[in-house]
């Protein structure tokens, strides 16, 4: 990556500045965290809901009815 940093008078950085081809890979890059980000969460609260209904199975959970369930909601 080519950056040219913007300073202020007295040298400190402030600012950078870069290509717009940079840029869209920078964007392009943020975009498939943000997608790894939310995959791992669907995953993670997926495996919650597996393993509460492991604990409902088991009996050592009471499950909810249908209205307390859709009222959480």
């Amino acid at each position: 990556m080519d950056l040219q940093y913007i300073t202020d008078n007295q040298g400190h950085k402030n600012g950078v500045l870069l290509s717009i081809s940079d840029w869209n890979k920078i964007q392009k890059d943020l975009e498939e965290l943000q997608r790894l980000r939310n995959k791992k969460l669907f995953l993670t609260e997926l495996q919650e809901s597996i393993d509460e209904m492991k604990q409902y199975k088991n009996g050592k959970k009471q499950a909810r009815n249908a209205e307390d369930f859709l009222n959480e909601l």
